[in-house]
């Protein structure tokens, strides 16, 4: 119940990413659920030998370190942040996770470390989906953290594309040429 309680304040943290309507920010604990349901919904683009149930679960968890890391976007990434962001999430995990009993904590940081590696065939479809979902919702509010960032195509296509076409290849082919007219 520690868990459960402390899980609950990821709604807490704001994303920069607005949701569709464009009223606010999205929370990460609405980004989870609805990357849950991402991985539901678009589970026949999945690569074969993919175990959904899986992939929902890691998507579930995979930004529940935010809770102590907060959100970096993904556009306002530097190399030198990166590092410590990940060690800010990894110390975050170790805590979170912690608050499990040793046989559950074990299995969730297992799954939110194979989320992060993003080598298994899970992981790279939930990655997939993870950099999906934000242009759709950038598409759906006229800009979003595109416009704040100064996003350009092709940043685009290197930090979010990439890792979509790798594990969803047919969903980046779908999305692509929307990006590319909105962006000019």
């Amino acid at each position: 119940m520690t868990f459960l309680g402390e899980a609950e304040k990821l709604r807490t943290v704001l994303r920069a990413t607005p949701i569709g309507d464009g009223s606010r920010p999205e929370n990460s604990g609405e980004h989870s659920w609805h990357l849950a349901l991402y991985a539901l919904v678009l589970a026949e683009h999945a690569p074969a030998g993919v175990a959904i149930d899986r992939v929902i679960r890691m998507l579930l968890i995979h930004d529940i370190v935010e809770i102590d890391a907060g959100d970096v976007p993904i556009y306002a990434q530097t190399a030198e942040g990166q590092a410590l962001t990940d060690a800010a999430e990894q110390a975050a995990a170790a805590r979170i996770f912690g608050l499990l009993p040793d046989d559950q904590a074990e299995e969730m940081l297992a799954l939110w470390q194979e989320f992060e590696a993003a080598e298994t065939p899970d992981a790279v479809f939930a990655k997939s989906l993870d950099r999906f979902q934000p242009p759709n919702l950038n598409l759906a509010s006229g800009g979003g953290s595109w416009t704040t960032y100064s996003v350009t195509f092709d940043v685009l296509d290197q930090r979010v594309g990439r890792p979509v076409r790798r594990g969803a290849p047919a969903l980046w082919d779908w999305i692509a040429p929307k990006i590319r007219a909105f962006l000019g």
